[in-house]
């Protein structure tokens, strides 16, 4: 059973929901919106989750291509 299933909080600052996802910290600062708590490991709620992941589309893309 993982952090996320325990019921750990968001890491961004200011947010106290419950995390749905985690991902590197390195990952996460990818999108410069989001402002962390953490250098390891980044818990992130459903809205934050979101907004990181429209914040890095065209990132994750250029990444995938590159190994296609």
């Amino acid at each position: 059973m993982g952090r996320v299933e325990k019921g750990v909080n968001c890491s961004v600052q200011g947010c106290e929901q419950s995390a749905q996802r985690s991902m590197s910290g390195s990952k996460a600062r990818m999108a410069s919106d989001l402002i962390v708590n953490s250098d390891k490991r980044v818990y992130l709620c459903k809205t934050h989750y979101k907004e990181w992941k429209k914040a890095t589309k065209d990132d994750r893309e250029n990444e995938r291509a590159r190994w296609q």
